[in-house]
């Protein structure tokens, strides 16, 4: 009888859409997988490319466009196929869920919904986990495929469903623990069930989470997560290509780079792991052997300065209101207009008579492409002034103890002062200051940060 207590020396490996493009990707995916013994349970993500052609086809398009785009998905699925030895078998497979693309496409050009988005985009990890299965047992791997949907239970929020933990981790030490002690499980990320046995998926970036949140009920030792990247880098190395790798970073480090835009992890992500204990290991698929970064629960000696993070897309709110003047109640009314429209607040400042607060509008899809909706607009103008900037970047240094360093504002400021800077969060963390910039600036002040802080 296996007990959650003998999955202590498993580990879960990740993979990224770049991991899995090709065969030639899979093939050093599976490298990884079986040069460790203790690697048991795989996550994919789909083929790199082939969300946004599902996603696309789920919109609704006309006949040309939705066989160009079918075309292209076939496409990448064949190019892998044409590798395998069982190449007839998996393509009967493939070709049943092509078919079932194509059917859900046609639905989609009549009405659109949420939750034949979600069905639609799951088919990307259903073929890639498929055609991985094949590439290992081509390599006399003993592994099977598993509907990751079996266990991963969430609620009904189709594009960014929660995960039910209780219901998880019961139902995957029932269904998946038995499984590990003889085979590599192959299954996916990113995808889940409703109560009423609907698709459902985690939101972008949700393959990392379901890995970590595997890995803590199954109480695993580590989630291994193969991207395109050697680890976590002090900045974005395309926009600094002096950026220093970090090789070891505490979890709460990692949580302020990913929320504050570093691409590497997915905010939620380490949530799972930080709960259970469990270490984040980030390497790269082209090259395993480069290393990579560890996120542990802590690091000895933590620097000062650990890294910079950059977010676009970013909408300054300037609100102004004689009626604020040793007012109650105003900063209320407006936190309850903005839940009312479901906005959430990064940074806010205020003042006597104005408060400035600062809106993460990646992703957005209210009018042209912003959150600030007609009906948004017309609420908060009933109850004041308002004023919108748009085109800023939110430039976070990420560290340690920051809020205790003398002189720490002559530091960052000295260097910056050709630089206009729209507003400053300084204080409520001591794992960061940011800085709200103009986005035309915001790469020229990440390279003079990164050269006089880390370089």
């Amino acid at each position: 009888m296996n007990t959650v207590a003998d999955s202590h020396q498993f580990v879960i490996a990740k993979f990224g859409g770049t991991s899995v493009a090709n065969f030639e990707a899979m093939n050093k995916s599976a490298d990884i997988v079986l040069a460790n013994n203790h690697v048991r349970v795989v996550v994919l993500s789909a083929s790199a490319g082939v969300t946004n052609l599902l996603i696309e086809l789920a919109e609704g398009c006309d006949t040309d466009k939705r066989n160009e785009l079918l075309q292209k998905v076939k496409q990448i699925q064949y190019d892998i196929i044409d590798h395998l030895q069982t190449a007839n078998v998996i393509r009967e497979e493939i070709d049943r869920l092509l078919e079932n693309i194509a059917h859900l496409a046609d639905s989609a050009s009549l009405a659109t919904s949420d939750a034949l988005t979600d069905e639609m985009v799951s088919h990307g990890e259903i073929m890639s986990t498929l055609l991985f299965v094949e590439v290992l047992r081509q390599r006399n791997s003993h592994s099977q495929w598993f509907d990751v949907r079996k266990v991963m239970r969430t609620n009904e929020q189709f594009g960014r469903a929660e995960p039910d933990l209780e219901q998880l981790k019961a139902l995957a030490q029932q269904h998946l623990l038995p499984r590990l002690p003889d085979s590599v499980v192959i299954t996916q990320g990113f995808i889940g069930r409703d109560a009423k046995g609907r698709t459902t998926t985690l939101g972008r970036g949700g393959s990392d989470y379901t890995a970590a949140l595997l890995a803590e009920v199954l109480n695993l030792s580590r989630v291994d997560i193969w991207t395109d990247v050697p680890g976590i880098y002090s900045t974005d190395p395309r926009v600094v290509p002096n950026a220093q790798r970090i090789d070891e970073i505490a979890f709460d480090e990692a949580a302020e780079m990913a929320t504050f835009g570093a691409k590497i992890l997915h905010p939620a992500t380490l949530l799972p792991a930080v709960r259970a204990g469990i270490p984040v290991f980030v390497g790269s698929s082209k090259a395993p052997e480069a290393g990579g970064t560890i996120v542990c629960d802590q690091t000895v000696n933590p620097p000062q300065f650990r890294a910079l993070a950059l977010r676009r897309k970013q909408t300054l709110l300037t609100l102004h209101s004689l009626k604020m003047l040793h007012a109650r109640g105003f900063l209320a009314e407006i936190f309850t207009i903005l839940l009312r429209h479901n906005i959430s607040v990064d940074l806010i400042t205020t003042s006597e008579v104005s408060v400035a607060l600062t809106l993460d509008t990646t992703g957005s899809t209210g009018t042209n492409g912003s959150l600030l909706t007609n009906a948004l607009m017309t609420e908060l103008s009933a109850l004041c002034r308002v004023e919108v900037e748009e085109n800023l970047a939110l430039v976070a240094i990420i560290g340690n103890q920051l809020s205790q360093v003398n002189g720490l504002g002559k530091q960052i400021f000295g260097v910056l002062e050709s630089f206009n800077i729209r507003m400053i969060s300084y204080g409520a963390s001591s794992h960061n200051i940011c800085l709200l910039v103009p986005g035309d600036d915001a790469e020229e002040i990440v390279r003079t940060l990164h050269s006089n802080l880390f370089e």
